[in-house]
């Protein structure tokens, strides 16, 4: 079964978002539930701006979603497919040998 070229091109949009390790970190923290951008902060050492970047992709590309309460923002894996992935992903390569 072959991918139309719709598909191949957003599953190589999506594969691009996630590639960047910054990005990839940030959805591994969020695995286990959703986050504020002062805790994905402190868990990385980044700036909080360069942290927003990276979020900015991400929600952009619908991977993840954000609420605001109070003064605070929350982040959360918004799509499925990618907790599936990133599952699979730790399952093949992050696992003890």
């Amino acid at each position: 079964m072959l991918f139309s070229d719709e598909q191949f091109a957003m599953t190589s949009e999506i594969l691009k978002s996630i590639s960047h390790p910054i990005r990839l970190k940030i959805l591994c923290f969020l695995i286990d539930g959703e986050k504020t951008v002062s805790e994905i902060e402190k868990e990385f050492g980044s700036s909080i701006s360069n942290i927003s970047q990276h979020l900015t992709i991400l929600r952009k590309m619908d991977i993840i979603q954000r609420r605001k309460e109070a003064n605070f923002m929350y982040y959360s894996i918004k799509d499925q497919k990618i907790l599936a992935l990133l599952d699979t992903m730790k399952h093949l390569f992050c696992s003890e040998k």
